[in-house]
C-alpha cells in the first residue's frame, strides 16, 4: 500500500476520533473542541497530501479514487451531523450540503459506469475549501468569530449550490446519452 492510501486510511481512522472530542462533554468543554479542531484540521490536511503526493509521484490508484473522496465526504458530513446535534447548523443547511455529495456520487457512479471519469471542478475544491473554514470556526466555537463563523457558513453554501449547478450542466449527457 503506497503512502496516499495510507494517508487516506488515516484520515478516515480520525473520524471517530473526531466525533468523539466533538460530542464528549455534551460538546460544551472547550479543550476537547480544541482536540476536536486539531484533529480535523491534520485529517483535511491529509486530503491535501494524499492528492499532492500520489499525482507528484504517480502513485495514483484504483483504491485511491474510490476511498479519497469517499473519505472526505465521511469527515466532513461527521462534522456536519456533529453541528446539527450540537445546534450550531440547522437540518435543512446540512441537508442540503450531504444531498450535493450523494447526487455528485452518484453522477460520478453513473460516468464510471461508462467508462468516464469526471475531474473536481474549482467550483468543487472552493466548496470544498470553504466548507472545512467552516467546520473549524464552527468546532472551535469562539463567540468573538461568530460573524466569521456565519459568513464561511453562507459561502459554503452557497458554493456547495453553485458547484452542484456546474456539475451538472457540464455533465448532464452522463446521464441522457451515457457519455460526455
Amino acid at each position: 500500500m503506497n503512502l496516499p492510501n495510507k494517508l487516506t486510511i488515516l484520515r478516515i481512522i480520525m473520524i471517530p476520533f473526531f466525533v468523539l472530542f466533538m460530542l464528549l462533554d455534551g460538546g460544551v468543554n472547550q479543550t476537547y473542541r480544541y482536540i476536536a479542531a486539531v484533529i480535523f484540521i491534520v485529517a483535511s490536511f491529509t486530503d491535501l497530501l494524499d492528492g499532492k503526493i500520489a499525482r507528484k509521484y504517480n502513485l495514483v490508484t484504483n483504491f485511491g479514487k474510490f476511498m479519497d473522496p469517499l473519505a472526505d465526504k465521511l469527515l466532513v458530513c461527521s462534522g456536519l451531523i456533529c453541528f446539527v446535534g450540537l445546534g450550531q447548523l440547522p437540518a435543512w443547511f446540512v441537508i442540503i450540503i450531504i444531498s450535493r455529495e450523494f447526487i455528485i456520487s452518484g453522477f460520478r457512479l453513473v460516468a464510471s459506469d461508462n467508462g468516464v471519469v469526471i475531474a473536481a471542478s474549482y467550483w468543487g475544491k472552493f466548496k470544498t475549501v470553504s466548507q472545512m473554514i467552516m467546520s473549524v470556526l464552527l468546532i472551535v466555537n469562539i463567540p468573538a468569530l461568530s460573524i466569521l463563523t456565519t459568513i464561511f457558513s453562507v459561502i459554503a453554501l452557497v458554493l456547495t449550490v453553485v458547484s452542484l449547478i456546474d456539475y451538472i450542466a457540464k455533465n448532464y449527457r452522463v446521464l441522457t446519452e451515457g457519455s460526455l
